[in-house]
């Protein structure tokens, strides 16, 4: 059976992925910080699907974490077909406010894990003309994000890193698809402090689920990008069309907290 690798596979957008990976008999490695949830979450497929799932705990906010998952892999000889890159996190406040540390992790886990597992298991799938890499990015990549500026920007390279890849792998057999999504309740939410924001409690959220069905139908299909939702696609065009000092605006506004 072919392997798929997913991060960030132990909530969320994240274990939906791999859920429906396994539903369609897909081996699978499952990467996040905590073991015991990774285990958990192995256990629960496997049994259900009748598939393989190996977990490899790790904190992609450590550079060296990257290599060290693909080391393991090539040891014990297991391709990876599908690459599912969904680790990542949010802080919400003003930059100058919240520890540098923190915003340097986010970039790490972001931007650098995503680029470097990306980087070490691509040439292998363009080599056998056979693969496909889902990078979860966010509507948050279309604009600024005043009160979470980091997270915004490393979603903007992610999506501009993947279509770039997509152009560049076009006709190889191998395809790359960013997948969108506006606000999704989940616990990222609650570790990023937006739960109360006028943008996460208003009509453009959509559940992880539907989301992550969204993004496997268009990683299937070869296409370069899926925005789930209809508000969260109408958003995207207006975004594409207003002024940037209107749109910055608009954008701070909903990442304030309701009073």
């Amino acid at each position: 059976m072919p392997t798929a690798l997913v991060t960030g596979a132990s909530s969320g957008i994240g274990l939906e992925l791999a859920g429906l990976l396994a539903r369609d008999r897909y081996d699978l490695v499952l990467v996040a910080r905590s073991r015991e949830r990774l285990e958990t979450v192995a256990r629960g497929l496997a049994e259900e699907f009748g598939i393989r799932a190996r977990v490899l705990p790790a904190d992609l906010s450590d550079p060296a974490a990257p290599a060290a998952i693909a080391a393991e892999l090539s040891a014990s000889a297991t391709p990876i077909d599908v690459l599912v890159n969904d680790a990542g996190f949010g802080a919400h406040g003003f930059f100058a406010a919240r520890p540098l540390d923190e915003q340097l992790a986010m970039i790490q886990v972001n931007v650098a894990a995503l680029t470097h597992l990306t980087g070490l298991f691509l040439p292998a799938m363009l080599a056998r003309r056979s693969g496909r890499i889902l990078n979860v990015a966010s509507t948050a990549a279309f604009q600024p994000g005043p009160l979470m500026a980091v997270y915004y920007a490393t979603k903007a390279y992610v999506l501009s890193f993947s279509e770039a890849l997509a152009s560049e792998t076009a006709g190889t057999g191998v395809t790359v698809t960013a997948l969108c999504p506006g606000p999704v309740p989940t616990e990222f939410q609650k570790r990023a402090g937006t739960e109360k924001t006028t943008l996460v409690s208003g009509p453009l959220s959509v559940p992880a689920r539907a989301v992550a069905e969204a993004g496997y139908r268009g990683m299937l299909h070869g296409r370069p990008l899926v925005i789930p939702g209809a508000g969260n696609r109408a958003l995207v065009q207006a975004l594409r069309i207003s002024p940037r000092r209107l749109v910055t605006r608009v954008s701070r506004k909903l990442q304030e907290k309701r009073r």
